[in-house]
């Protein structure tokens, strides 16, 4: 007896394929929603000395808290030359201090930061300098009511951070991320905000993963940076660079949560996961989206005029991105990787079995066995499946037979040959066109 064996369509196959990693990717990223915020959420304020009562009083309505709700630092310009003298100029450090923060240490997620009329650094920045200092993980808030540079901001966010997460940060990683921060702030006067980030960001990257500490070595490395991104160095600037990379690299950081932050900075194709787990966070709920307290800000508190930007801004950007070019076909092509499968093999598939409609309307549970006298499958030259087939009563072909006058010939006699009367599939003539063999 013949073997039964079960038919699906090549599309079927396909189906199933192209979404099946959608569905997983939803099952696994719902099974591990992050909380990032911490099991006690403390949450620090700091305020600027110098600062108006009526002035402190809307950066807590700016911050979307109360004094009450949190725990609050003054920072002082004595505060700020503390990190910064020696390593700023006088007019870069002031004599006053109005920059504020709000800082919520997290369990993971990397630095975001959001930054409010400070015009001499941007989120970017202070996420990597942060990174620097030894934080891995947390939710920043830099802003003023009024505009100013912003160079003592850092200095605020560390001691809300320390406080806030109980974790005392190296003092000589403190000045260096304070370094950092000046460092690329001039470089941005020259080159640009963004590429002076980007750039330095690079750099910095390398030098950690890589362990790289040679002068010669950094040397090339900001040169290829440099080169990548279309800037012009000067050897001062180069040699300020260098300085500073050796600084940072004899210490210890964790690659992976230095990774993850820049990769974010970036907008890469690495932190494309992170991306993908924020979005189905939003989806499905499970608390704040990433960014926690950055969510509760109020920028109508500061005016139309103020000047705001997030590292939030680059994800958002990306992910807008995604939707256009096709954001679930590249959450489909991420899980392919894991599990197999790919487009080309799909083509393949495509080119080697060619299906129509009609090949859907036969049977697919079984195939009936065929003798040797039996035809090919016959095609209409339609790409119409229900198209009707003309009446040429002088085509043997639509008569059922092969126009041989054969009185032995089964087919004439509508059958498959088979002398069988009670198999029902004797008046079949099932076409295996375009299908997969599931039972082998």
């Amino acid at each position: 007896m013949e073997k039964f064996q079960m038919k699906v369509p090549q599309r079927t196959l396909r189906c199933i394929k192209r979404t099946l990693p959608v569905f997983v990717a939803a099952a696994m990223v719902c099974a591990s929603l992050p909380m990032v915020a911490r099991a006690d959420n403390s949450k620090v304020v700091t305020l600027g000395a110098n600062l108006s009562d009526k002035q402190k009083a809307s950066m807590y309505e700016y911050f979307g808290t109360t004094a009450d709700e949190v725990d609050t630092i003054e920072v002082t310009n004595q505060d700020e030359r503390k990190y910064m003298e020696g390593i700023a100029s006088e007019a870069q450090i002031g004599k006053k201090t109005f920059s504020c923060s709000y800082v919520e240490p997290t369990d993971d997620g990397g630095i975001q930061v959001k930054v409010a009329n400070l015009t001499f650094v941007t989120s970017s920045m202070i996420a990597s300098t942060l990174l620097t200092s030894g934080v891995e993980n947390c939710n920043v808030v830099a802003a003023s009511p009024t505009e100013v540079s912003g160079t003592g901001a850092l200095t605020g966010i560390m001691m809300a951070y320390e406080s806030a997460s109980g974790e005392e940060l190296s003092e000589d990683q403190k000045a260096a991320a304070t370094e950092e921060l000046v460092t690329t702030g001039e470089l941005a006067d020259e080159i640009g905000q963004q590429e002076a980030s980007d750039l330095m960001n690079q750099v910095k990257q390398e030098v950690i993963e890589e362990g790289l500490s040679d002068e010669g070595e950094i040397t090339d490395t900001i040169n290829s940076a440099a080169k990548k991104a279309g800037v012009d160095l000067t050897d001062e600037q180069i040699a300020q660079i260098v300085s500073l990379m050796q600084n940072i690299a004899q210490y210890d950081y964790d690659v992976k949560a230095l990774k993850e932050t820049l990769d974010n900075l970036g907008g890469k194709e690495e932190g494309f996961f992170s991306k993908l787990v924020s979005t189905f966070t939003g989806f499905f709920g499970g608390g704040d989206d990433k960014g926690g307290i950055i969510n509760s800000t109020n920028d109508n508190i500061l005016g139309d005029n103020a000047v705001v930007d997030s590292t939030l801004d680059e994800m958002k950007d990306k992910m807008n991105s995604d939707k256009e070019d096709g954001f679930f076909d590249k959450v489909a092509n991420f899980f392919k990787g894991i599990f197999g499968g790919n487009e080309t093999e799909d083509a393949s598939e495509d080119e080697t079995a060619p299906e129509s409609e009609s090949d859907e309307s036969a049977p697919e549970d079984s195939i009936a066995p065929q003798s040797e006298d039996t035809p090919e499958t016959l095609d209409n030259n339609s790409d119409d499946p229900e198209a009707p087939i003309s009446a040429d009563d002088d085509d043997p072909l639509q008569n059922g037979h092969d126009g041989d006058a054969d009185d032995d010939d089964p087919l004439q006699n509508g059958h498959d040959g088979d002398a069988d009367d009670d198999d029902n599939s004797d008046n079949t003539d099932t076409a295996d066109n375009g299908t997969d063999d599931i039972a082998e």
